[in-house]
């Protein structure tokens, strides 16, 4: 259990640093790598045996405004639409002073890990996610967040940033004023050691993987298969409670309504955006799919045996062969190919008739330009042709996005809204800016926080350490 010791300034320490960060995901290397450009001494504990953390999980797609890459192909975007498009989506309800630094230093810190750390990124293009207004995610050239994670190893490697793996923090120790002083880590052979410091920050993200905390803050998920990273068991939460730390939007996550099951694989929802749709068992169309993956799990999980399928065409497929986890996907014959309507009612036991029903819709909006029921149109150009794919799919947690409420520099807030004297949070530790809830979450808001604000978090501890000498 994650316990923070008040009145421990005296305490002794075996060893100190200056900067300690607890967690090597993305967001603690890229804080990792602004701190040490700036000459800190820092080092980062990982509680797996190697760095993977919620981002290996992942498309590795993260969103900036105004970056070279968008520039190098004609995209026209600003800081100030893509914080427009974030608060559209959450309903004005995250820190608007945040969302603004996010968006303004979204394309700096972007291009600054391209150019001076080799991560190589490249603008997504094809398709706009749900909320998007201009082509504004970018991503390594296989388009998995494993990838990525392997591109920041590399890195904090070459800067020659210690990480000490199979480090499980489970204490801090604080004076009553909430300074934090240092931290205990276990390791697996049960031994303990104690580190001093004179900043920390949390970047170990949320609670998706503690059954408890789903149940006590998203009673709505706690049924659903959860695909995230099981390190996710609330730590910082847990130490912010104890330290008098603002906990801000708990019931906030971010749900898939895609991901292939089996083998448990992320269908890009590039499918949807593209032209493709959902269908239950029975063959009929539940819902807007164009109203973003997050909020989409609730939907699918609300379906007959709790699955649906993605159905989608050659076009589409073609499209998808570019990323790793469609490949995947192929590669343990989850996709399903069918010559017609008829060969897949049969194959995939539908109800044929509300199948072709489901299509004729379609067809008919396309020619009239209205939206269905559930506000989606559709383009005749779009339109699904034979053959069609299908594969299987239901909703997931993938990871939460409240947690510690911080300033736009990462620092921690008290309930009375003053800052810890040296603590900070980012990532999924911290607040994110998808509002209260599943349907805020803007394609991409998870790695826009651990990535932006990792960097903007690991400067802050840099700027705090510096005026402290």
């Amino acid at each position: 259990m994650s316990a923070v010791h008040s009145g421990a300034e005296s305490k002794d320490f075996e060893f100190s640093m200056p900067f300690v960060i607890v967690g090597a995901g993305a967001c603690g290397l890229v804080a990792a790598l602004a701190a040490k450009e700036a000459g800190i001494d820092l080092v980062v504990l990982e509680r797996d045996a190697f760095p993977r953390g919620s981002t290996s999980m992942s498309s590795g797609f993260v969103p900036a405004a105004g970056t070279r890459f968008q520039t190098a192909v004609g995209v026209v975007d600003s800081a100030e639409l893509m914080a427009s498009d974030i608060q559209k989506k959450n309903g004005q309800e995250a820190d608007p002073a945040i969302v603004n630094t996010l968006a303004e230093q979204s394309a700096g810190i972007i291009e600054w890990l391209a150019d001076r750390h080799n991560i190589p990124f490249e603008l997504v293009q094809g398709f706009l996610y749900p909320g998007h207004s201009a082509e504004r995610m970018h991503c390594t050239p296989r388009r998995t967040g494993e990838e990525l994670m392997g591109a920041l190893l590399n890195a904090a490697e070459n800067a020659g940033i210690d990480i000490i793996t199979d480090a499980l923090v489970t204490d801090l120790y604080a004076n009553p004023d909430g300074r934090i002083t240092g931290l205990t880590y276990e390791q697996p052979d049960g031994s303990r050691e104690t580190l001093g410091c004179d900043t920390l920050l949390l970047a170990c993200n949320g609670y998706g993987g503690n059954p408890s905390l789903v149940k006590q803050y998203l009673p709505q998920m706690e049924r659903a298969l959860y695909y995230g990273h099981e390190g996710n068991q609330g730590d910082a939460l847990r130490w912010g409670e104890q330290l008098g730390a603002s906990l801000k939007d708990l019931g906030a996550f971010q749900g898939h309504g895609s991901l292939a099951d089996p083998p448990q694989t992320l269908i890009s929802w590039a499918v949807m955006m593209q032209g493709g749709i959902q269908v239950n068992i029975h063959g009929q169309r539940f819902s807007n799919e164009h109203g973003g993956y997050s909020e989409q799990a609730a939907k699918v999980l609300a379906q007959p045996t709790q699955y649906a399928w993605n159905i989608y065409d050659d076009r589409i497929h073609d499209y998808l062969t570019q990323f790793e986890d469609y490949q995947n996907a192929m590669a343990t014959r989850s996709v399903k190919t069918f010559e017609s309507l008829e060969h897949m009612a049969r194959e995939l036991n539908m109800d044929l008739s509300a199948l072709e029903s489901t299509f004729s819709e379609m067809t008919s909006l396309a020619d009239s330009g209205q939206s269905d029921r559930f506000g989606r149109t559709f383009a005749s150009q779009d339109l699904l042709k034979p053959p069609y794919c299908a594969i299987r799919v239901t909703g997931a947690l993938f990871h939460t996005q409240g947690g510690l409420e911080i300033t736009p520099e990462g620092r921690v807030l008290d309930k009375t809204g003053h800052v810890l004297p040296n603590l900070l949070a980012a990532g999924g530790a911290a607040r994110g800016v998808s509002g209260s809830n599943d349907t805020g979450y803007l394609s991409g808001n998870g790695l826009l926080h651990a990535i932006v604000m990792g960097g903007i978090a690991g400067r802050m501890a840099a700027a705090m350490l510096a005026g402290a000498r």
